[in-house]
């Protein structure tokens, strides 16, 4: 009984933490103005989250491939529109934002 009441605050725990991450991950979008070029499903200017996700699926460096691009911007891996750099975001704000957008689904 002991390992259920332990095991079931744990899951709480990371589940309370995990929706945080998707909070502060969901207000770095929105105060960066990701949703005036991304959508999550939909081709915008750039492409959809969803479409990063899948290109990346697999791939054990995308949290660090992806995080690089936000914060260097990128030119010519969606077509001819460059992404603009983000510097002044932070490592952990990078990391949490690419591991938001790879976490999209279709």
């Amino acid at each position: 009984m002991r390992n259920i009441l332990l095991l079931a605050s744990l899951w709480a725990a990371a589940a309370a933490h995990a929706a945080t991450d998707l909070a502060a991950a969901a207000d770095i979008v929105k105060a960066n103005g990701c949703y005036s070029c991304h959508s999550v499903a939909e081709k915008i200017v750039g492409p959809a989250f969803s479409s990063v996700a899948e290109k990346y699926a697999g791939d054990k460096d995308a949290v660090a491939t992806l995080a690089q691009s936000i914060q260097m911007g990128s030119k010519g891996k969606w077509g001819r529109a460059a992404m603009p750099a983000h510097s002044s975001l932070s490592a952990q704000d990078l990391k949490l934002l690419a591991s938001w957008v790879l976490s999209a689904k279709p």
